[in-house]
């Protein structure tokens, strides 16, 4: 289950960021071409309207940013100040990590109730958006589901963390799918004498 989840994730982060990269560009080339003076060129062009695509990159990258936050979370890529933390001696470090994810999940939890009770209120009303005129519910539809999803991530790193004591953590010098070479013999430090 959980396999299938983080690939869902991954796939749909890439997929959000990947489309909304194209829309803007071809909405970008398209604004710049129909300025230039060719008259049959600049008449064809002015007769695609891009206006929805603004309005369409801004939803995706609300819903990749919320589904990018829960990502964050499961694999240890936010933005932590754990100089304290690391401070503390073991046993009052690990229930002091136990509270601030189990607060995460409580938050998320949270907002993300508040969030369904404001999508479900949105269904009943023929609220639509701007250019697309999609049903505002399906906009919002992004708060419930990413901050479930993040509180799920939270749950799952204090599961991980009250059994193993190991925290998710991203090692940027790492690229997925390239191994680090085996052969390279690590250079003595110079003693100071």
């Amino acid at each position: 289950m959980n396999k299938v989840l983080n690939h869902l994730e991954e796939w749909l982060i890439a997929f959000l960021m990947g489309g909304a990269t194209i829309v803007i560009f071809v909405a970008v080339v398209h604004r710049y071409a129909s300025g230039i003076p060719w008259p049959a060129l600049q008449d064809w062009l002015l007769t695609i309207n891009m206006s929805w695509a603004q309005e369409l990159c801004i939803y995706m990258f609300v819903w990749m940013a919320k589904f990018g936050a829960a990502y964050g979370v499961r694999t240890g890529i936010h933005v932590g100040v754990d100089l304290l933390v690391k401070q503390l001696p073991e046993r009052i470090r690990r229930k002091v990590i136990l509270f601030g994810l189990l607060a995460g999940a409580l938050f998320t939890g949270v907002v993300g109730t508040f969030g369904a009770g404001f999508v479900w209120d949105l269904t009943h009303t023929e609220q639509v958006s701007p250019d697309l005129e999609l049903p505002m519910w399906i906009v919002f539809l992004a708060i419930p589901c990413g901050s479930y999803l993040m509180c799920y991530r939270f749950l799952q790193v204090t599961w991980s963390f009250w059994r193993t004591g190991d925290l998710p953590h991203h090692d940027e010098s790492h690229v997925e799918g390239i191994d680090p070479p085996t052969d390279v013999v690590p250079v003595p430090k110079a003693s100071a004498q």
